[in-house]
């Protein structure tokens, strides 16, 4: 049973999580978080929170349709409501995450995927999914640990190819190419600014490359 059940969900259409979608709260506190995301009229939800002792707090069983998600689409899939699980982690944006949060996330996600059969290629940020009209979780998230643990993907040095071509095999839904470069930077590059540069093309290359390896090998063990 959840720890503070939500009353925002559903059922899931006929789908079945295969994405895990994270979020940061972009609210004071876990309390303020909490409330809202048990709030009937707010018609919001996620499966999980992070409040910031790391305290890790059931909201959504996972085999519902929590509502966090919202428009967007990742490798051509629409509907991620339907097909992923939701972790709020309280934060306002403006800050890194606590170790406490991040350690407690780590462990999250390893039960998660495993219960799910999720690879670390499905693991992505609201802002992958919705390039433009979300940035969570935001610039101060610590994708690289999350790589180095084996529960995300995270680029290193690849062929300075065209971009949109990488970031369409990453799974980025259509935009503009500044939004869609803005995403790919919040998630991969968050220093960089200004006009696309070798070093987001080479970044990127990467990331298409691990993504199309880590689909290969999950299409294959399935």
């Amino acid at each position: 049973m959840p720890d503070f059940p939500s009353p925002n969900f559903a059922d899931r259409r006929g789908q079945t999580p295969e994405l895990i979608v994270l979020h940061y709260t972009g609210m004071a506190d876990a309390a303020s978080a909490r409330t809202r995301l048990c709030d009937p009229t707010a018609e919001v939800s996620a499966h999980w929170l992070i409040d910031e002792q790391g305290g890790a707090e059931a909201l959504v069983p996972e085999e519902m349709r929590a509502w966090h998600a919202g428009a967007g689409s990742w490798q051509g899939r629409e509907d991620i409501n339907s097909r992923s699980i939701g972790i709020e982690i309280a934060n306002p944006g403006d800050r890194p995450f606590t170790a406490r949060q991040m350690d407690a996330l780590t462990d999250l996600l390893r039960q998660i995927m495993v219960r799910w059969h999720i690879g670390p290629e499905a693991v992505i940020g609201h802002s992958d999914m919705a390039p433009g009209r979300k940035i969570d979780p935001g610039p101060h998230f610590d994708w690289a640990r999350l790589a180095r643990e084996g529960l995300a993907l995270a680029p290193s040095d690849g062929d300075d190819l065209p971009i949109t071509e990488s970031l369409d095999q990453i799974g980025y839904p259509a935009a503009d190419p500044e939004t869609r470069l803005a995403a790919f930077r919040l998630r991969c590059r968050p220093w960089a600014y200004g006009p696309e540069t070798e070093d987001d093309r080479r970044a990127a290359a990467s990331f298409a490359s691990k993504t199309r390896r880590m689909r290969s090998e999950t299409t294959e063990t399935s």
